[in-house]
């Protein structure tokens, strides 16, 4: 039986009857709503609901996207992603401003079924040990996005995702930004951010010495791995610096322990400059502990939730729970206490 959540009339942006592609409200309702379209996929896939009874296709259709098409994973067979494709591609649509885009790839997060249950738990601790690239799902992911920007072009493409599919659109950001020079717009809820949630802790000083120990710890290990010098600054190949220039739309929930500590690293380091410790906070917010162990054993790790440049949308609203705070619903919600901001990485200063 459908619960009221899988259904677009219920629980959906009804209110969306007429788009405008230049208001960020609407822009991020869609992402959303495609994300949402990946799941009831899934769970109409596990009902074996017949076309007629199918709930997913209202999700993309109310907003003249039709399904162009799915991604199955190779070991369950579930559905974790999906390709939509605006219904009136160029040129026979002219939008004033921004225009929508043609394509949109989007990855949805854990879901409650017997099917695809171990499949998620494993990409949740492929992404916790900073390995989500050896998982089948975001090899078919990036394989499915360059081959959609290689025919149509970047400026046609989003990514967006949720919870774990998050953090398989953040990776394909960083690669086609890091391999390929390409920036993706693109729209990530609740992304998992793999390290203790310091941002939960009320004491402000308390929380403030464990980020300062943190980062010393993280930038002194830095040095370390590095023969004990540091780093010399290269503009032309230090990675981070390179993927500064892209700057994906992340949506946080700020009561949401998976993904809240998003405001707390970058918070800090803007702090840690505004204090005068700016290169030992440029240092550390560029690495885990994790990433830097698994270098000194001569393996290629990465932290890939680490990113230097974002657009933030807190959603501080208190008066949801802990899977409501989580959940993809809230996001287009009408009633949202949302907060904005920009942090741009430099080499010698982060702008906000």
């Amino acid at each position: 039986m459908a619960s009221e959540k899988e259904t677009f009339g219920l629980t959906g942006p009804t209110f969306l009857t007429s788009v405008d592609w230049n208001n960020s409200n609407h822009r991020r309702s869609i992402a959303a709503s495609l994300v949402q379209g990946v799941y009831i996929l899934e769970r109409d896939r596990h009902q074996n609901r017949q076309p007629s009874q199918a709930l997913a296709p209202l999700w993309w259709e109310s907003f003249h996207f039709m399904l162009h098409r799915v991604l199955v994973d190779d070991h369950d067979l579930s559905i974790f992603g999906a390709i939509y494709e605006f219904k009136f591609p160029p040129p026979h649509y002219a939008y004033p401003g921004l225009n929508p885009p043609r394509f949109v790839l989007a990855f949805r997060g854990p879901i409650n079924n017997s099917s695809s249950r171990a499949e998620d738990i494993k990409l949740n601790l492929h992404c916790m040990i900073n390995n989500l690239e050896s998982s089948s799902r975001f090899r078919i992911g990036m394989e499915m996005t360059q081959e959609i920007v290689a025919k149509f072009g970047v400026a046609n493409v989003w990514i967006t995702g949720h919870s774990i599919g998050s953090s398989i659109g953040l990776l394909i950001g960083r690669h086609m930004t890091k391999k390929m020079g390409i920036h993706l717009e693109s729209y990530l809820f609740n992304p998992p951010f793999a390290s203790p949630p310091i941002d939960k802790i009320k004491n402000e000083k308390v929380k403030m010495g464990l980020r300062m120990a943190n980062s010393v710890i993280t930038a002194g290990l830095a040095v370390a791995a590095n023969g004990g010098k540091m780093p010399t600054k290269d503009t032309v190949n230090d990675p981070f610096l390179v993927l500064s220039t892209w700057v994906p739309y992340l949506f946080i929930n700020s009561g949401d322990v998976v993904c809240s500590e998003y405001v707390g690293y970058f918070e800090h380091r803007e702090k840690m400059e505004q204090i005068g410790a700016g290169k030992i906070g440029r240092l550390a917010t560029k690495h885990s502990i994790g990433s830097i162990v698994s270098s000194a054993r001569g393996k290629d790790s990465e932290a890939a939730h680490l990113i230097p440049s974002a657009y933030l949308t807190i959603n501080s609203s208190s008066s949801m729970g802990l899977m409501e705070s989580h959940g993809i619903h809230q996001w287009w919600r009408q009633d949202l206490e949302l907060k904005y901001k920009l942090y741009q990485y430099k080499e010698n200063r982060c702008m906000h």
